[in-house]
This record gives C-alpha cells, structure tokens and sequence, in this order.
C-alpha cells in the first residue's frame, strides 16, 4: 500500500472463502448490514459482472462523504480498490480471504485513508481504526447470516 498510515484488521469468519467473496462483492446490499453506508450505487462493472466502480455515501460520524472506489479482483481470495473521485483526499484498500478450513476464512482488510480535511491526528487515528474494526466486524456478521441461510436444514434423526 503506498498510503501513509495503513491500518489492518483480521477477523475469523464461519463461512468459506467464496461466500466471503460473494458477500463484498454484493455492494447494493451494503445498506443493510454496514451502519456507515447511508447510499450506494454500482456505477459500472467489468466484463465478468463484478462491480468495477462503486459510488459511496457514508457518514463518518463527524459528516457524510460521498467518494467513488475503482476495483480489480482476484477472485475469490482478494479485491483492491482506491479512489477515483470524491470528498476524501485518497482511499487505498484490500481484502484478502484466507481459507483456513473448509468452512472458516481469515478475512484481512489493509487500508489507508487520507481524509483530506483536518481533524485532529490522535482522533484521526482513532476514528480510522475503529471504522476499519466496526466495518470487518460488520461484513463478518453479514457473511455468516448469508452463509447459514444457504446451509440447508439438518434432517431430523428419524424417532
């Protein structure tokens, strides 16, 4: 990441790697699991179909910002991403999922924010670390919501 001040997060998720994929990659969904996205648009995509740029809506807590994020992928292990227009100085990012079972994935999210705006860097710090925790937290519990509605039901034992 060229970014100064890169943060990173992992998080343990029980779901297999192509659920995770399919999860990140369902961007109109956003709004329902993220508490930061107020509005997203899927502005174009590649040739496969994947998103190629997002336009987001998101509040920061001290205000809503609008940025577009450019994507390229390696599916289904990684998506990158940076920005290409928006309120924010410069966004530069990527998940990476990692298969550690079957059924459980390793997803880390790196990325560095210039914010473009002044905030103080003791609570600009903060604030960068604890969106990055809530969002993998966040997109962990969406992916296991949507990876235990796919399971099918156990059969009963017959008595």
């Amino acid at each position: 990441m060229s970014l100064h001040g890169a943060q990173e997060f992992s998080a343990e998720i029980a779901a297999p790697v192509r659920d995770c994929f399919a999860t990140i990659t369902d961007f109109d969904r956003y709004p329902a699991w993220s508490s930061t996205v107020r509005e997203i648009a899927v502005l174009d995509r590649h040739a496969d179909g994947l998103a190629r740029r997002v336009e987001f809506h998101v509040d920061i807590t001290i205000k809503t910002v609008r940025y577009v994020l450019q994507y390229e992928y390696d599916a289904p292990e990684n998506l990158r991403w940076h920005a290409v227009d928006g309120d924010l100085e410069a966004i530069e990012g990527a998940y990476v999922f990692e298969k550690l079972k079957p059924k459980l994935t390793r997803a880390t999210c790196r990325q560095a924010v210039a914010i473009g705006f002044w905030v103080p860097g003791p609570i600009r710090r903060m604030l960068e670390r604890s969106a990055l925790q809530q969002s993998v937290l966040e997109f962990k519990d969406a992916v296991e919501t949507r990876s235990a509605r796919r399971r099918p039901a156990r059969k009963r034992a017959a008595r």
